[in-house]
């Protein structure tokens, strides 16, 4: 089986992100992406209202097609849990592994924001912060979803995370997600529980997979940016999954 991965940022973030995960797979021999999805990362240029979650299905779903991949190892960081959900659901057959790095897992017809819930408030933020400062349509990077927020502790990788954050489109958390359950056939599926990240659907999701024996899961101390602070534990989750 060749060994590829396509490493899927969170909210705010960009591909960048994943170079401390992407140097070492490529170092073993895997060929890894790390593409920034539509209107993030270095393509913040191309945010719009027009950019919604299915713009971010179909950025994926336009490299599996273009590369032409097969067994592919599908890697989602948070918020891009709904988006690799998304992409296996559409292209199963071509997908050999979902690794969820505390990322959200969407019941069918739910969005982001039905996921996450209204426990702690953060899609009544968002949708706040996108009327108030994000001309109705974008949500504007910064606290209280910032390095310090997502558990980066290191001074100087919180200026790093924090000087290329950018505004992430609304309609990519707000958007319900159609899924028919094709994804679910994928053969691996991993959840790793960052438990240094409090947020309210951390333990019904971990929990959800924990019983469920086509999951394979693992509970980490870490806070939510494990790709930043602990890569070799992500890299070796990786490699593990196939």
């Amino acid at each position: 089986m060749s060994k590829t991965a396509i490493l899927v940022h969170g909210g705010f973030e960009g591909g960048w992100c994943w170079t401390r995960v992407a140097e070492p797979l490529r170092a073993q021999g895997w060929r890894v992406f790390t593409p920034s999805l539509t209107g993030l990362g270095d393509r913040a240029h191309l945010l719009s209202p027009a950019v919604s979650f299915q713009t971010h299905v179909q950025d994926i779903l336009g490299i599996i097609e273009a590369e032409e991949l097969r067994d592919v190892v599908l890697v989602g960081h948070s918020a891009g849990g709904t988006v690799i959900t998304g992409v296996a659901d559409a292209a199963a057959a071509t997908v050999a592994a979902l690794v969820y790095l505390d990322a959200s897992l969407p019941e069918p017809g739910q969005s982001m924001f039905d996921f996450m819930g209204d426990t702690q408030g953060v899609p009544d933020l968002f949708r706040s912060q996108a009327a108030e400062k994000g001309d109705g349509w974008r949500i504007p990077a910064g606290p209280p979803f910032d390095a310090a927020g997502f558990g980066i502790e290191d001074a100087d990788d919180q200026a790093w995370f924090n000087r290329r954050m950018t505004d992430h489109p609304l309609a990519a958390f707000a958007d319900p997600i159609p899924l028919t359950g094709a994804w679910e056939k994928v053969p691996s599926k991993t959840y790793l529980r960052c438990e240094g990240f409090q947020i309210a659907h951390g333990e019904p999701t971990i929990a959800r997979c924990e019983a469920d024996p086509t999951w394979r899961t693992e509970r980490w101390p870490d806070g939510h940016s494990p790709h930043i602070t602990s890569p070799a534990k992500v890299v070796a989750a990786i490699v593990a999954a196939l």
